[in-house]
């Protein structure tokens, strides 16, 4: 017998119906174990595997997700990637990533992804128009935001609350003794730069010590980080927080090489996500540890509840990071 036995053939064999086959290779089919047992056996020796694309035209069903995700010069997402991929595996789904460009409308892609007939995504590091997700929901597909958030619409979310992270970050700062605060921000259409700006700003505001100067950076990255730093020289800083953890390693190195008392000796820096390298000696960054373990785990119950037609809240489920304090804010170097 060849790869190329169907499960027809295969019930013939068997001596059984064809959707005891099927059954026998769906995890949460009903079907008696010894019965699967002995289908699975048999399809062993004979080299049978399950036709996905046929099961999902009779089932309408594929128990794909789609991944979409960008930004991978940023290693958070490949951290995200990590744990979202193998997770949703175990759950019994199978992955599709889409890579998104930098600037690039995740509308267009979404179109595409609906020609490989997902059952879900989840948009990790894209931005939807609201009226694209109401074009994909209406259709009955479903959709999980992670860590970020779109207006007007119906789609669940998964965040980390970065506004409280960032507060975290401001109480930090002052417990230190640091008074003159400055906040290098991400671009300007991102939702979680925008609520980690507003977490640190509203809590220096109520403390009585408004944020001195706020730099904004036209992406997440290093180079971008380094020149909002140098940017921020002339409002004289004494702790600056970074919207990300990328950006606060080029502003920790633009600190160093700048004079006078623009130096990592008297400047705290902070960032957020506690991605690998944050701690790592050269930058001992302190960072706010986003819980994705969690967070993970939430998108796939979410997931879950919607593809068997529970009722989704649409407000964001938002999970409490952990605030990682190293030497960067606290034992600055001569």
């Amino acid at each position: 017998m060849t790869s190329q036995m169907t499960a027809r053939d295969l019930a013939k064999r068997l001596g059984v119906s064809q959707s005891t086959i099927s059954r026998a290779f769906s995890d949460h089919a009903s079907i008696h174990p010894e019965m699967r047992a002995r289908v699975i056996e048999s399809a062993r020796q004979v080299g049978y595997t399950p036709n996905v694309i046929a099961r999902a035209l009779s089932t309408r069903r594929s128990a794909m997700i789609g991944i979409v995700m960008g930004g991978f010069q940023n290693p958070f997402y490949a951290m995200l990637l990590d744990l979202l991929s193998p997770a949703l595996q175990a759950a019994g789904f199978q992955t599709l990533l889409f890579n998104v460009a930098p600037g690039e409308e995740l509308d267009s892609k979404l179109t595409l992804l609906g020609q490989y007939h997902v059952d879900a995504v989840v948009i990790a590091s894209a931005t939807i128009s609201s009226q694209m997700a109401r074009r994909w929901t209406d259709a009955g597909r479903r959709a999980v935001l992670f860590n970020r958030l779109v207006p007007d619409t119906e789609v669940p979310s998964v965040i980390c609350d970065n506004e409280a992270g960032a507060a975290e970050i401001a109480a930090h700062f002052r417990s230190q003794g640091r008074r003159r605060l400055a906040f290098i921000a991400g671009p300007g259409n991102t939702a979680t730069s925008i609520a980690r700006e507003r977490g640190f700003s509203q809590y220096l505001h109520q403390h009585g010590h408004p944020p001195v100067a706020t730099v904004r950076a036209e992406e997440y990255s290093y180079e971008a980080g380094f020149q909002a730093a140098r940017a921020l020289a002339d409002k004289q800083p004494d702790a600056v927080f970074c919207a990300n953890d990328i950006l606060a390693f080029g502003a920790i190195d633009a600190l160093r090489r700048a004079p006078g008392h623009q130096t990592r000796r008297n400047v705290a820096i902070a960032g957020f996500d506690d991605i690998p390298m944050a701690a790592w000696p050269g930058y001992a960054l302190t960072t706010i540890r986003q819980p994705l373990s969690a967070m993970v785990a939430a998108t796939i119950d979410i997931l879950q509840k919607g593809l068997a037609g529970e009722q989704l809240s649409a407000e964001p489920l938002a999970l409490r990071g952990a605030l990682v304090i190293r030497a960067s804010s606290t034992e600055i170097p001569p």
